[in-house]
């Protein structure tokens, strides 16, 4: 659910009521989607609850084991935040463990015009950890 710091999520909810809850969006011009889970959805690599055993279990994930090289998976936030300086900062916490089909995570924000604004992004494969 929707915590009180503006645009954060924890996705405890229900089934794919994530995107409203949270206030993110699908983008529907992407080749698949992220979905919510509870639990390891491809193998033993994958992990079995969230970054904070006990207090909650649910995640985002995108299984890339079915997909090409090239196809993105993208959620968009459903409201703006002005711009600011050392107000507004983005903390997330991920998992990618080694599987060739492994992509790349990254994280843009979209300045007044629309244009898209590389600000973050991570290969990294190494570690089977949050």
């Amino acid at each position: 659910y929707y915590t009180s710091t503006p645009g954060s999520c924890n996705f405890e909810t229900q089934d794919q009521e994530w995107t409203a809850v949270c206030g993110l969006a699908q983008d529907t011009t992407d080749d698949f989607d992220w979905n919510i889970s509870n639990s390891a959805v491809t193998g033993h690599t994958d992990p079995h609850t969230d970054h904070t055993p006990g207090k909650g279990q649910r995640f985002l994930y995108v299984n890339s084991s079915a997909q090409m090289e090239g196809n993105r998976a993208r959620i968009t936030t459903t409201k703006f935040f002005p711009a600011s300086l050392g107000v507004c900062r983005v903390r997330f916490w991920f998992w990618m463990f080694a599987s060739r089909q492994t992509g790349v995570l990254k994280v843009y924000t979209v300045e007044e015009h629309g244009m898209d604004i590389l600000v973050w992004s991570s290969s990294r494969n190494e570690e089977n950890k949050w």
